[in-house]
């Protein structure tokens, strides 16, 4: 059971900002009601300009955290984009292989960079939550389906299966004060929808957003993340993805198509898509480009074999559950399940 919750800034630097401070103190609140500790790691409420010109402090907090004998959750505050630039801090000297223990590690959107550093030292993660975008959410509590799967990571530190939410929300226009206590727009979700393949398949599963996916091969927002991603093997081979699942989600930019097209074509030249066992495919912001998505996938992928499951409330469309990383999954289209191994 988790007592104590470390949350840390590794990207943008957000939590510190004076407008959020209402969504912060909402967010302590409803951990200390669930009978947490928790603890803001040094830097992390420093303001994004602080943290956005010292990657090095936030190396620092991610390394502090998992060395704090008392933390059981590192739980990152947001997202953002430019996390990369943690990892000489990381990698140069084997500082995150030597820090790292067997701690529950959550986050979603650029925090796929960090999955993707702890999977290569060997810790199991889990994807598709954070603080702000979740525990601090407006409504009266956090979103059901969200809550449903934080509280049970929180009681067991384990994701034991998870199925479609019955409902989707639309994203929220505003987090100001005001909309404290409101309610998003909701709509009926459809469940999981197998694009093509076989119902039945399984692997572990690694990936995350697709827009920071993107990044690591392709320098047009990060000239030097490609290159540090290189230097640092932060990309696994396509012998590493054999028998693997693959996740994929879009952010809240709501990528075009055509850039959609440019991040598969990059991924496959990897060789990811010929060495994984299946695809997994989260729901866009707002349903925005869902057809064109599905028919780039099956476009760019072009292996008909290849199962892909589209529609799953994990990323940045809410409401959002938690994928564990590392961990042996079945997944099974016509019974609406994903079940996890032990």
């Amino acid at each position: 059971m988790i007592k104590t919750v470390g949350i840390v800034s590794l990207s943008s630097g957000v939590l510190g900002e004076d407008f959020v401070q209402h969504e912060v103190e909402l967010g302590v609140r409803r951990l200390r009601e669930r009978g947490l500790t928790v603890k803001f790691l040094p830097h992390a409420r420093k303001g994004l300009a602080y943290v956005r010109e010292h990657p090095e402090d936030r190396a620092a907090d991610l390394l502090e955290a998992f060395h704090d004998p008392e933390i059981d959750m590192i739980l990152c505050a947001i997202g953002g984009d430019d996390t990369y630039r943690l990892l000489p801090y990381l990698f140069e000297h084997g500082e995150l292989q030597d820090a790292v223990s067997d701690k529950v590690f959550l986050g979603f959107s650029d925090t796929t960079v960090n999955h993707f550093m702890l999977h290569k030292v060997g810790l199991r993660t889990f994807y598709g939550q954070c603080f702000l975008a979740d525990v601090c959410e407006l409504a009266p509590d956090m979103l059901p389906y969200t809550g449903k799967y934080f509280d049970e990571l929180l009681s067991t530190g384990r994701i034991r299966e998870i199925t479609p939410s019955d409902v989707w929300y639309e994203e929220r226009r505003s987090f100001a004060v005001d909309q404290l206590g409101t309610q998003p727009v909701m709509h009926p979700n459809r469940g999981f929808e197998l694009l093509q393949g076989r119902p039945v398949f399984s692997g572990e599963i690694l990936g995350g957003c697709i827009d920071t996916l993107h990044d690591f091969f392709d320098g047009e927002r990060y000239a030097d993340m490609p290159e540090l991603c290189a230097r640092y093997g932060l990309f696994p081979g396509a012998e590493a993805w054999r028998g693997k699942l693959l996740l994929l989600e879009s952010s809240e930019e709501r990528m075009p198509p055509e850039r959609y097209r440019r991040a598969l074509e990059l991924l496959k030249k990897t060789g990811v898509f010929g060495a994984v066992s299946g695809v997994l495919v989260g729901k866009p912001i707002d349903e925005v480009y869902e057809r064109e998505y599905r028919q780039l996938l099956t476009e760019v992928i072009d292996d008909p074999t290849l199962p892909i499951l589209c529609n799953l409330s994990v990323g940045h469309a809410t409401p959002r559950c938690i994928i564990p990383f590392g961990i042996a999954a079945q997944v099974d289209a016509e019974k609406q399940i994903i079940r996890f191994a032990d």
